[in-house]
């Protein structure tokens, strides 16, 4: 697609400057989840906005985490919604650096939340503020969601989808780390905690007990069981649902039958399937099992759910991005090598925020942004390139202007 030449003042005018100093202003406002909250963080990309011009509006989610929203243009037509997130995960150790003092070298921004997700909020701020000067937002309206605790229980999103909206929206794009990448679904995610409860006795006579352990044992069975039947009913895309058992805790000592023991398991959901479902299938395999009863009880809770979503390859959104990541320049990513050719979409294994979105507002998503998740986010010395905040910073423009002229959108 041809840029045009009043795209190609739009894209001059992203400032790259901008993006370094926001970016860098929210690396060192720390937001560490758990572990903190995210109220410097917010505090700084609300005062920036609204020295920008932005309209600015925070809701306090819960003590000292407020959810920011941004927005510029007019309420009245459908604007591009972008979501991103105000709390990193733990610094933790082996940095080179103070990972909540925000260093540029080489080329690239080294912080805790540099590429997950600092560098991506700054980037939708810079392309708003383009489009803002440029004159074209009332036409082209845009607002950035920047919500807490998207890495731990997800507070922030399930306030968003549940509260009344200020705005419409035609479309959803996630500023997370895809290198720039346009992610057009992935597969939820659920956390459950099976609690199963025993008889204690003495290990001489372990009859007389009930052993929890032994029946967490044959649960995780179950569940194992169950992976082949998800292998042969994939989703053509997204791939299978999954199960991956991450911690099991029990007993209290060697010589006594274990009376608790409490399971946490990994269920990577479908798009249309739900945490509760799962958790009614498991129960009836362990009721099929006659597990429970003579002193087994079993209890499974939710600890945290986050909804899959799928777009369509060939909506207007995905090819818009796509189109508009070309035409900036920023074809070259970490997913080419060599002969082979460039990725421009593809699926992903994580979740985020987006799944709620779709699921929610019923407005076709997509994850894109700066950075790659694998290879830089969640790990010390954690950095993202300069040059492709500014790419992302170009492509989130140019979505947002060109999405109006595509039909049904």
């Amino acid at each position: 697609m041809t840029v045009t030449s009043s795209e190609r003042a739009l894209l001059d005018s992203i400032d790259e400057k901008e993006i370094v100093g926001l970016t860098t202003a929210l690396i060192d406002a720390g937001g560490e989840n758990p572990g903190d909250t995210e109220e410097k963080a917010a505090k700084v990309l609300a005062e920036h906005c609204r020295a920008l011009g932005f309209d600015v509006r925070t809701v306090e989610v819960a003590p000292g985490r407020p959810n920011v929203f941004v927005s510029i243009g007019s309420d009245e037509r459908p604007g591009v919604l972008f979501v991103g997130h105000s709390d990193v995960v733990p610094a933790g150790t082996g940095w080179t650096t103070d990972p909540f003092s925000a260093v540029v070298r080489d080329g690239r921004i080294v912080g805790r939340g540099s590429c997950d997700m600092k560098g991506g909020l700054a980037a939708v701020v810079a392309a708003m503020a383009a489009v803002l000067r440029s004159g074209l937002a009332d036409e082209h309206p845009m607002t950035l969601a920047c919500l807490v605790d998207e890495e731990d229980t997800g507070l922030g999103i399930r306030a968003f989808v549940a509260e009344p909206q200020h705005r419409t929206y035609s479309c959803c794009v996630v500023a997370e780390p895809t290198d720039l990448v346009t992610i057009y679904g992935c597969r939820g995610a659920a956390n459950l905690e099976i609690e199963v409860r025993g008889r204690s006795a003495h290990a001489g006579q372990p009859r007389n007990g009930a052993n929890a352990i032994s029946a967490a044992a044959r649960i995780i069975g179950i569940i194992e069981g169950s992976q082949a039947e998800l292998d042969a009913n994939p989703d053509p895309e997204l791939g299978p649902a999954t199960w991956n058992v991450g911690t099991i805790a029990g007993g209290t000592g060697t010589s006594m039958v274990a009376d608790r023991c409490v399971v946490t398991v990994d269920r990577r959901l479908l798009p249309g399937e739900s945490a509760a479902g799962v958790v009614g299938d498991l129960r009836s395999r362990i009721e099929s099992a006659e597990l429970t009863g003579s002193g087994i009880d079993v209890e499974i809770g939710i600890a945290m759910e986050m909804p899959g979503f799928l777009t369509s390859v060939n909506n207007g959104l995905v090819t818009t991005a796509v189109q508009s990541v070309m035409d900036n320049g920023s074809i070259t990513n970490g997913h080419s090598a060599g002969s082979n050719p460039v990725r421009f979409t593809d699926i992903w294994t994580a979740s985020c925020d987006g799944g709620f979105v779709a699921q929610q507002m019923g407005i076709p998503t997509v994850v894109l942004g700066p950075g790659e998740i694998e290879r830089q986010a969640h790990r010390p010395d954690e950095s993202v390139a300069v040059r492709q905040l500014s790419d992302s910073a170009r492509a989130y423009a140019l979505i947002a202007t060109r999405i109006a002229a595509l039909p049904g959108l």
